[in-house]
C-alpha cells in the first residue's frame, strides 16, 4: 500500500503557556486531534487528499480555539474578513475566497470555486452572494465573534494608542489554520483558513488565499500550508518556493522548508511557520516562534499534536 499522511497547523505565535487555563489547553489538542481524525478517515478509506485536507480544516473552522471561522479576529473596524484556498496537487486545480463575513465555512466556498473550474478567486460580497447561491452555510457574522478575539483587538488596539504594536506577541497579532495531505493514489492536496491579524486595516488580504504564497500543492513534490505575516509569505512566494526547491534542487523537504522559514524569513523579524507533506509522506512543521499548534498523522499512523515544543503522541490509528 502506497503510504498516506496528514499534517495541520492551527497557527504560529501561540499564546505563553500561562495564557490559557489546563483545560483550554486540553481542548486546543483534543480539536487538533479530531481535525486529524476527520482527514485521516478519508485518507484511510482511500479518499483524496483534496478531501481530506477541507475536511480538517472544517474541524479548525469550527473552533473557538483557532484563528479561522468561527474565533476568527477582528479587524480595525471590529468586523471579520475571512480568507480561504484549497489546492489540488494533481491537477493544479484551486478556489480562494478573500474578505468574505458570513460564510460558515470559508473553505468550503473556495472548493465550490475549484469545482466550478470557470472561476479561481472571489472576494468580500461577490463571494458570499456566490456561496449563498451555492447552498453553502451562511451565518450572522457575529457568529464569528468570541469574547477572546474581543479583548484581543482592545488589546491591539491599545498597543496601537501607546506606540507599542512592535512588542505585541506573535498571538496577539495573527494565526491561521491549514491542511496538507498525501492520500493512496501518490496525490497532493493542500488547504488553508484564516480571519487575518488582528486589527489589520479593512479590506487587506493576506497570504493564505494567495496560491503559491500560503497555499500550494504539486505531486511529486510537496503541499504547503503557511502559517505567520502573510505579507512576507507572498513577496517570497512560500509555498511555491518550496515545491521548486524539492523540484529543482532536490532538496528534502526538511532542508527546503526550513531554509525558507529559518533563513529566507528570518530576516524580516516576522513570526512564521507552515507544515508540508511530501510525495513520500515525509512531513515538516517548522516555525520561528514560541510555539505553532501542529499536528500530523504519519504513514504508520501515529497521531501526535503539539502547541509549544513538546509534542504529545495521542493515538496510533492502523
Amino acid at each position: 500500500m502506497k503510504p498516506i499522511a496528514l499534517a495541520i497547523h492551527g497557527g504560529c505565535g501561540v499564546m505563553a503557556q500561562t495564557g490559557l487555563s489546563q483545560q483550554e489547553w486540553e481542548e486546543a489538542r483534543a480539536d487538533l486531534a479530531s481535525a486529524l481524525r476527520a482527514g485521516w478517515v478519508v485518507l484511510s478509506k482511500g479518499g483524496r487528499a483534496l478531501d481530506a485536507v477541507q475536511a480538517a480544516v472544517i474541524v479548525l473552522e469550527d473552533s473557538p480555539h483557532f484563528n479561522a471561522g468561527h474565533g476568527a479576529a477582528l479587524n480595525a473596524e471590529g468586523e471579520h474578513e475571512l480568507d480561504s484556498a484549497i489546492m489540488d496537487g494533481a491537477t493544479l486545480a484551486a478556489g480562494s475566497v478573500s474578505a468574505v463575513r458570513r460564510i460558515r465555512n470559508p473553505v468550503k466556498a473556495a472548493r465550490a470555486l475549484l469545482e466550478d473550474g470557470s472561476l479561481l478567486m472571489l472576494t468580500g460580497p461577490a463571494a458570499d452572494r456566490y456561496a449563498e447561491e451555492h447552498g453553502l452555510e451562511i451565518v450572522s457574522p457575529d457568529y464569528f465573534t468570541t469574547q477572546r478575539r474581543t479583548d484581543t483587538l482592545k488589546t491591539m488596539q491599545a498597543h496601537e494608542r501607546a506606540g507599542t504594536a512592535a512588542s505585541a506577541s506573535e498571538a496577539e497579532k495573527h494565526g491561521t489554520v491549514g491542511a496538507v495531505a498525501l492520500d493512496s493514489a501518490g496525490h497532493l492536496a493542500a488547504a488553508t483558513s484564516t480571519g487575518g491579524y488582528t486589527n489589520k486595516p479593512a479590506g487587506r488580504v493576506g497570504d493564505s488565499p494567495i496560491i503559491g504564497a500560503g497555499t500550494y500543492a504539486r505531486d511529486g513534490a510537496c503541499a504547503v500550508s503557511g502559517t505567520g505575516q502573510g505579507e512576507f509569505f507572498i513577496r517570497h512566494v512560500v509555498g511555491h518556493e518550496i515545491a521548486s526547491r524539492i523540484d529543482y534542487l532536490d532538496e528534502s523537504l526538511e532542508h527546503a522548508a526550513g531554509k525558507l522559514i529559518h533563513l529566507d524569513l528570518a530576516r524580516y523579524n516576522i513570526g512564521a511557520g507552515l507544515v508540508a507533506v511530501d510525495a513520500k509522506g515525509n512531513i515538516a512543521a517548522p516555525f520561528n516562534t514560541d510555539g505553532m499548534f501542529r499536528g500530523w498523522i504519519t504513514p504508520d499512523g501515529d497521531l501526535s499534536v503539539a502547541s509549544h515544543r513538546e509534542v504529545f503522541f495521542v493515538e496510533r490509528l492502523r
